[in-house]
């Protein structure tokens, strides 16, 4: 006979695991360190001055 499967325990347990699929998946896509941050954010903020300053005056 098989074993008996407590439903409710199954469909937490399937939520939970991908809930956690799913985590890992934003921690790949999303996941940056704070110097990863700010060195992005030191690169735009320098590119946005050199554009502002190669702009024609009209």
């Amino acid at each position: 006979m098989a074993d008996v499967v407590n439903l409710n325990q199954a469909r937490k347990a399937k939520a939970k695991a991908d809930d956690k699929a799913r985590a890992a998946e934003n921690r790949v896509r999303f996941g940056r360190t704070k110097a990863e941050k700010s060195q992005e954010a030191a690169r735009a903020e320098k590119l946005r001055r050199e554009l502002d300053g190669a702009k024609r005056e009209d």
